[in-house]
């Protein structure tokens, strides 16, 4: 489960990572930085790597929220040169309309013929990111033949990730307003849905 464009930003999304742990699921959340030379594609890489030497035989469920949506999107496009098995992918509020942290480019048009199932998770009331990017890409996947599932939910940037917004930090943190967790628990539930349990 990745965090989007904050340096080391784990702890944003400890709510929704409890929620998915709750449903009996190993989650690993690490830190990463957007903001490092590599773009926190040396961060990002090392964490699938641990969660991979984790998962077995059945492969990973990538959750990335805003760039580490478009971050989880670039990995399971590009699991074959990376060597990591993607069981399904799960992107909230993905930023797709930024250059992914993990080959530094848009995301391609044309996809691999090896196929991984997407699930995309955005908010109606998100003003960060539009919801027409998760739309636009939803459009990608159907077009290359991949299984995409679009959910439009009611939450804004921040809650979908179980988060709140601090203007005057300038900086996302976990939640603990109910409206927000009551999201969060939506979103969980989805995310341990797509795993079966």
């Amino acid at each position: 489960m990745w965090h989007g464009a904050q340096t080391d930003a784990r702890s944003a999304m400890r709510p929704l990572a409890e929620l998915v742990a709750d449903h009996g699921l190993t989650v690993v959340v690490p830190d990463w930085n957007s903001h490092a030379d590599d773009r926190g594609r040396g961060d990002l890489l090392r964490s699938a790597e641990f969660a991979r030497q984790h998962a077995g035989s059945e492969g990973l469920v990538l959750v990335g929220w805003s760039l580490g949506g478009v971050a989880a999107a670039a990995l399971t496009i590009h699991a074959e040169q990376f060597n990591v098995p993607v069981r399904h992918t799960v992107c909230l509020a993905g930023a797709f309309m930024a250059r992914d942290p993990i080959t530094a480019t848009q995301l391609p048009a044309e996809l691999p013929a090896q196929r991984s199932p997407f699930t995309l998770l955005h908010g109606s009331a998100d003003d960060v990111v539009p919801i027409e990017m998760s739309r636009s890409f939803a459009a990608t996947l159907t077009e290359n033949d991949w299984p995409v599932e679009l959910v439009e939910l009611a939450a804004d940037h921040g809650s979908i990730g179980g988060a709140q917004y601090d203007r005057v930090r300038d900086r996302y943190f976990a939640a603990d307003d109910p409206d927000v967790l009551a999201v969060a628990a939506d979103v969980g539930g989805r995310i341990a849905a797509v795993v079966g349990r």
